[in-house]
């Protein structure tokens, strides 16, 4: 009695150690790198990997693999040949790999010890054997919680050694359901995240077309890999005698608030600038309209009316960055402008500037993520974006693609949205 208690009080404790080091991330070939590692260290002499589904019923991939000190992990599936992916964890440390291996064929009772477990019908884990004998003793668990879709199997193999015994194969089935709840977790999260991204590009990347004389590119960045909405948005409104209203917005704040408030504040925009009124007169009215609400947060707004025309540039600013303008020869220059107080404060005081955009000049709007850095003064910064030289006759994509490249926005710690507009060229007759 008293060996069985010890053995029980044994696989409660591995039990403890599993919950706290499976499923540390929401990144599924993370947790299938931690359930390897895991079962190597636990169960002695042990080789363990991890194949996971891309899809029900489609082609199993090597997620993680681990082994003991001196052997190599496997990098294929079971039954297939090694992959391109690397392998487990140096020699010694028990640590498993993460490698993206070749594909197998999919699951199906009969393939092998994968195979076996998913012709068991037997909900999320059930056992298969891979035999045993002088080769030594291989099992195979779905990666499966009751009765939800199997994401993949967790195979372990001991090479010349004793056979599982029960209370390896309890641990084995438990750590394999609670990798699968981990990685059902990281599959739902991927899901929302995409659609949460997508919402998000459609506010913010399908701004209103310019007149034709107008070129413009834009791009937007959210901040991290997690941070998939915010209150970043730029625009553009077509006015009257060829001229158009090009807008870049930043919501104080993060998240899907601060996104429901710059959608709330584009639309606002969109009616005013309608009436034609003058940048800085459409600044004032804004800063009215939200100061009333207490539910708005603040935001700093650029505007630049463009008239072709004449060209030229009126710009009116609410607490936002400076534009810049690309000359023809690729060099820069900030546009020093008025700057009245932020959006939604109710102070108003927004005055207008003007200056020429002429046939190759292109101008670039941007909000503050492009530019802020913790360990930068945002005058060093802005010294730095008018210091660049672009390549001569960059043109508005050229403009986007390079600047976001040469600042490093891709990696950038807050939300990052610009746009860039040149007049195109009349025709010589």
């Amino acid at each position: 009695m008293a060996e069985r208690d010890e053995g029980l009080l044994s696989r409660v404790r591995a039990l403890e150690r599993a919950i706290g080091e499976i499923g540390t991330t929401l990144d599924e070939t993370t947790t299938c790198r931690e359930l390897a590692s895991f079962l190597v260290r636990n169960l002695d002499g042990t080789s363990a990997t991890v194949d996971l589904l891309a899809d029900t019923g489609g082609p199993l991939r090597r997620a993680a693999a681990g082994a003991p000190a001196g052997e190599k992990a496997a990098t294929a599936p079971h039954g297939h040949g090694a992959g391109s992916g690397t392998t487990g964890g140096a020699a010694g440390s028990g640590t498993a790999g993460g490698a993206a291996g070749s594909e197998a064929t999919a699951v199906a009772a009969g393939s092998g010890p994968a195979g076996a477990a998913a012709g068991s019908g037997t909900a999320g884990g059930a056992v298969a054997g891979g035999g045993s004998g002088a080769a030594g003793d291989s099992l195979a668990v779905l990666l499966a919680v009751h009765d939800e879709e199997p994401l993949g199997t967790v195979t372990v193999t001991r090479a010349g050694g004793a056979a599982f015994a029960a209370d390896e194969v309890a641990l084995l089935r438990h750590t394999a359901r609670l990798a699968a709840r981990h990685l059902g977790h990281a599959r739902r999260l991927a899901v929302t995240e995409d659609t949460a991204l997508h919402l998000q590009r459609a506010l913010v990347a399908e701004p209103g077309r310019p007149h034709p004389n107008l070129e413009i590119a834009g791009g937007y960045l959210p901040a991290g890999h997690r941070t998939l909405v915010g209150g970043d948005w730029f625009e553009t409104v077509r006015l009257h005698f060829g001229r158009s209203l090009l807008v870049v917005g930043d919501v104080m704040g993060h998240g899907l608030a601060a996104a429901v408030d710059m959608n709330a504040y584009r639309t606002a925009l969109r009616e005013v600038a309608a009436t034609d009124l003058p940048p800085h007169r459409v600044l004032r009215h804004l800063d009215s309209v939200v100061a009333e609400d207490d539910v708005r947060r603040p935001a700093t707004c650029l505007l630049v009316r463009v008239d072709p025309a004449r060209g030229s540039a009126t710009f009116a600013s609410a607490g936002h960055m400076p534009p810049v303008v690309f000359a023809a020869d690729g060099s820069a220059e900030l546009v020093d402008l008025p700057v009245g107080p932020p959006l939604g404060t109710g102070v108003g005081g927004y005055e207008p500037a003007t200056r020429p955009l002429v046939s190759g000049d292109t101008l670039l709007i941007f909000t503050d993520g492009l530019v802020e850095r913790r360990d930068e003064d945002i005058d060093v910064s802005l010294a730095r974006l008018a210091a660049l030289r672009l390549q001569a006759g960059s043109g508005p994509r050229e403009v986007v693609d390079e600047v976001l490249r040469r600042f490093g926005a891709h990696g950038a710690e807050d939300d990052v949205a610009v746009l860039a507009a040149r007049v195109r060229a009349r025709p010589t007759s």
